[in-house]
């Protein structure tokens, strides 16, 4: 696909008004599609993200829910490329209510796919997650078999088109409902921040690096890929304290005054996250800035397609096995994002 992929093309993006969701939709804009359509099922986040962007005469905002078949359907109609984001992505959340994460992530994955498919859509980008290597918890086991109905789906589309992959994001920095602006809320309300285990480390990658790799994504995939960026690895207790010295900077406070409180680990929840398995080694292409994991259960010719790219040797890509960046590198990160 050429860098043009957007111009002129009607984008569908699935999940549109979260965090990466609108961050995707203003980069998309630059690219002067015919239209995006932003589907969510959440009324008042489309008309901030409305007032937000002003009118726009190629936006449309569709309220509908992944889990009803024939909405999503619908909203595909015509469509070019869909961008999948929306999920149950909450650790604790999915634990308490998997079936709820089984009806989003999976039972709405497979409803995309079949719309896709029957609107011969021309690509499909999903958002997976590291959760869903070796899933400890219900929301990454939901995640690693929407991972495998994409996978599949590039397989068994029959004579439809559709182009589809994946890509893993880490931790997106910066997210609703991520560390970040949970410790900000903390110190400014009662001073104090839980962590669940201060040795704890995460793969962490900006928002703008996930909306990088998901439009990439989209103009290198052949078919059936998992694609995952190659990103910073992140200890809490190193993040911890840039927070805290960054807000005690930011708004004049004694960092001394700043309690960080150990409450250990969630349910479902991991010391580290992988992000490819060892056994994904075996086929995977290094593209120099990310990892091409492809799928032998179809016939394509990988080979031909990534020819000018090495296979990786073999290796997991494990936070555990990684060199966490400096407390200077994550300092670097949060004031470039202006993430406080």
């Amino acid at each position: 696909m050429e860098d043009n992929t957007y111009y002129k093309k009607k984008i569908l993006v699935v999940g549109g008004t979260g965090t990466i969701g609108k961050r995707l939709v203003n980069e998309l804009l630059k690219h002067e599609p015919e239209v995006i359509r932003v589907f969510s099922r959440d009324e008042f986040k489309q008309f901030e993200m409305e007032n937000e962007l002003g009118h726009k005469d190629n936006i449309r905002y569709l309220i509908g829910d992944v889990r009803d078949y024939e909405r999503i359907e619908r909203a595909s109609k015509g469509i070019n490329v869909i961008f999948h984001l929306a999920a149950m992505k909450h650790v604790p959340a999915c634990e308490y209510n998997p079936f709820e994460a089984v009806k989003t992530n999976v039972i709405g994955t497979q409803n995309l796919i079949i719309s896709a498919i029957k609107n011969n859509v021309g690509r499909v980008i999903f958002t997976s997650s590291d959760k869903a290597i070796s899933p400890t918890n219900a929301m990454g086991a939901t995640k690693l078999l929407a991972e495998k109905l994409i996978s599949s789906a590039d397989y068994n589309k029959g004579e439809a088109k559709t182009i589809f992959s994946a890509v893993r994001f880490g931790n997106v920095m910066g997210s609703r409902g991520s560390v970040i602006p949970l410790f900000k809320k903390q110190i400014l309300e009662s001073k104090e921040i839980t962590v669940t285990n201060p040795e704890m480390s995460r793969f962490m990658m900006s928002i703008g690096q996930a909306v990088s790799l998901t439009m990439k994504a989209a103009l290198v995939s052949t078919g059936g890929e998992v694609f995952v960026l190659k990103m910073p690895v992140v200890r809490i207790k190193d993040l911890c304290e840039v927070v805290i010295e960054e807000m005690c900077k930011k708004y004049g406070m004694n960092k001394e005054s700043i309690r960080t409180k150990v409450v250990g680990l969630r349910p479902g929840e991991k010391m580290y996250e992988e992000l490819m398995t060892k056994e994904e080694s075996f086929s995977t292409y290094d593209l120099g800035e990310m990892f091409a994991i492809t799928t032998g259960l179809h016939e394509k010719d990988y080979e031909s397609t990534y020819k000018n790219y090495r296979k990786v040797n073999e290796m997991s890509y494990s936070s555990e096995e990684q060199e966490p960046i400096s407390k200077d590198q994550i300092r670097d990160i949060i004031l470039s994002e202006s993430l406080l």
